[in-house]
């Protein structure tokens, strides 16, 4: 017998081959039997009970005459395969009442397409994107237009190649490769004509390489595709652009110094540290102005320190000092030197640095500034273990400056951010109740919103850990109404931790609905880096207690994607984690869910906690399960209840005792 390797190509057409052989297209003449292959190999884990398939396949017949079908069609499958290889046939299996692929030497190439991209967002590598790119040979199952089953998978790896071609872009154009990048939106625009954003980019790039008669083409081009498409005009934001492009015919260096600035400022608020200080030393390099360089500097250092690279980032800073002559930037130098102390060690010179910031900000700055200047003072409090006596000293503070109260957006975000670290944290979670009523008591004797705002989440959410699921769910809708009040860009953590709360009492339409909350807010957070793994975790998290693991996988691969556009903080998505693992061991994907219980052991190395290292033993445990480990997972799953016990999350502990004792 010939290699029995089977390979399954979906996009672009169906092609079956065992070993080198091909399986020729008459041989799939009749619908049905490829439909069987189609729907396997498309599956998660390649296995679909019989009664899902005839329910698919045979959505008409009674169950009688379906199953008679069924059997015929998986007879005809399996002729097709073994007419190109002797033997062939018994890669299409029956396991118990499931029908399933042979999965050893299996191929299919929508996995190929995802495990490469997966890994070139690890790694942030050109050359792994377009290797990963170059798998996505077309749309899902072309022939296929009007099947149920193919739609919402088609939709999914649509927009996952469309994730994968903007990021790609961003990363070449962050490194200055304008064609390399300008080729990749090309795609875009093309994939997908009517997406405004690609148009944009595309339009930057031609001027960053000189070329603003092919921009100016390009604008010209979407308005004659959304009259024609959609009958609208292109937002403000294009429009602004074009005209910015048209005004400046006579000043290339300086207006290319200035988009590579605009490149830098989109790549930090996509939480890309390395690509903003690229594009911010691109700016440099193409001829800042003198006034302009001091401030592109700093950019560059904070760009850098996102990234946790003081050592590349304190001689940009030092080079902003010495050429800082406004008196509001200077206090912008000072919150970053601020950042360089606190990343170094040094936090009392990053408690002095801060202060100064703060003052600097209340005398010259912008509102911005100061929030900026007092979130410093917030991470500082936090390496100080001064957190919660900071929060109310600033609380003490807005008593006698209601002006300041409007100052507090990113501020109260990253208070929202720390927070978790204590809701977390042995010896910090068993107090945060108490605290956070106190700060609710003070918020309102302040009159200030968004503290109560604040103090109702962070209540809802300790109550929500301790099970206490009805207190939990009024704590975190006064929450949300009080972050409605407050504007479009506040509150996704409580609209994400209802979701959370949801998806624990089984409500899992209120799930979907709170999640795209939270989706709509984290989409124009500066906090997006915490917030999107959370949403997308949870997302999964409601999956798999649904029992549709494939949906779940959906999710975690969302969160990759989030990840490579907006950044990730690790502890803020940790439960992504063994969830991830969960969903994987439930498809069979033993090298998934084994990788996503070594990155929950990577979290939980970070602190001394046991509601993480609950999270990692309860994603060992499906690892475990996975490899068919059942010793070793109902080891992982006892230590994991044990752990949440002493956590205090008892939800989270019954559930990985259930884990514990199940076959």
């Amino acid at each position: 017998m010939q290699s029995s390797r089977l390979r399954i190509d979906l996009l672009g057409e169906f092609r079956v081959s065992v070993g080198d052989s091909a399986v020729g297209v008459d041989a799939w003449r009749r619908r049905k039997p490829a439909a069987l292959v189609k729907i396997l190999a498309l599956t998660p884990g390649h296995r679909v009970h019989r009664e899902q398939l005839m329910e698919l396949l045979w959505p008409d017949l009674d169950a009688a005459p379906a199953g008679a079908n069924l059997r015929k069609a998986i007879y005809q499958a399996r002729g097709a395969l073994d007419a190109v290889s002797h033997g062939a046939a018994r890669l299409i299996e029956f396991v118990g009442d499931a029908v399933s692929l042979a999965t050893e030497g299996l191929v299919v190439d929508i996995e190929l397409f995802r495990l490469s991209l997966a890994a070139a967002r690890r790694a942030r590598d050109a050359d792994g994107y377009r290797r990963a790119l170059s798998v996505f040979g077309g749309e899902l199952l072309p022939d296929d237009p009007y099947e149920e089953w193919t739609s919402g998978p088609r939709r999914e790896l649509h927009e996952e190649y469309l994730a994968g071609l903007t990021e790609m872009s961003e990363l070449l154009e962050a490194g200055g490769d304008i064609a390399g990048a300008t080729e990749a939106v090309r795609l875009l625009v093309a994939a997908e004509p009517t997406r405004e954003e690609s148009h944009a980019a595309l339009m930057r790039l031609y001027a960053l390489a000189g070329r603003r008669g092919d921009a100016v083409r390009q604008y010209d081009y979407l308005v004659e595709v959304l009259d024609n498409e959609l009958g609208i005009e292109p937002g403000a934001g294009v429009q602004r652009l074009r005209e910015e492009i048209s005004a400046r015919r006579a000043e290339e260096p300086r207006l290319t110094a200035e988009l590579w600035e605009r490149v830098g400022d989109l790549r930090v608020l996509s939480g890309d540290g390395v690509g903003a200080a690229k594009a911010f030393e691109h700016a440099l390099d193409a001829g800042a102005t003198s006034g302009d360089a001091a401030r592109i500097e700093r950019k560059c250092a904070e760009g850098w320190l996102m990234q946790h690279r003081p050592d590349v980032a304190a001689a940009h800073l030092e080079a902003a000092d010495r050429q800082t002559t406004d008196r509001a930037e200077r206090g912008r130098v000072l919150r970053a030197r601020a950042n360089l102390a606190w990343e170094t060690g040094s936090v009392p010179a990053a408690r002095q640095f801060a202060e100064e910031a703060r003052q600097i900000a209340i005398e010259s700055g912008t509102p911005d500034d100061l929030a900026a200047a007092k979130e410093a003072i917030a991470i500082v409090s936090h390496f100080e273990g001064e957190w919660r006596e900071g929060l109310e000293s600033e609380l003490e503070r807005l008593a006698t400056d209601e002006a300041s109260l409007a100052q507090l957006a990113r501020v109260f975000d990253i208070h929202h951010c720390i927070g978790q670290y204590h809701l977390y944290g042995d010896g910090l979670s068993e107090s945060v109740e108490g605290y956070a009523r106190r700060i609710l008591d003070r918020a309102e004797d302040a009159g200030a919103v968004r503290a109560q705002a604040f103090a109702w989440c962070l209540l809802g959410e300790s109550l929500l850990l301790q099970a206490r699921f009805d207190e939990s769910s009024g704590c975190l809708e006064r929450s949300c109404d009080l972050h409605d009040s407050l504007g479009s860009r506040s509150g996704a953590l409580a609209w994400q931790r209802r979701a959370e709360l949801a998806a624990c009492q089984a409500s899992y339409d209120e799930v979907e609905a709170y999640l795209r909350r939270a989706a709509g807010i984290a989409t124009v957070s500066a906090m997006a880096s915490h917030l999107w793994g959370r949403i997308h975790a949870t997302a999964a998290f409601a999956a798999v207690e649904r029992g549709e693991p494939a949906k779940a996988v959906f999710a975690v691969n969302a969160a990759a994607a989030a990840s490579a556009r907006y950044g990730d903080c690790p502890t803020c998505s940790a439960l992504l984690n063994p969830v991830a693992a969960e969903a994987f061991a439930m498809l069979g994907d033993t090298d998934s869910a084994r990788d996503y219980g070594e990155a929950a052991a990577r979290v939980a190395s970070y602190f001394a906690s046991s509601a993480w290292q609950a999270m990692a033993e309860s994603a060992a445990g499906s690892a475990s399960r996975a490899d068919g480990d059942r010793s070793g997972a109902r080891r992982h799953f006892d230590l994991a209840t044990g752990l949440y016990e002493r956590a205090g999350q008892p939800f989270w502990s019954q559930r990985s005792a259930r884990f514990a004792v199940a076959r």
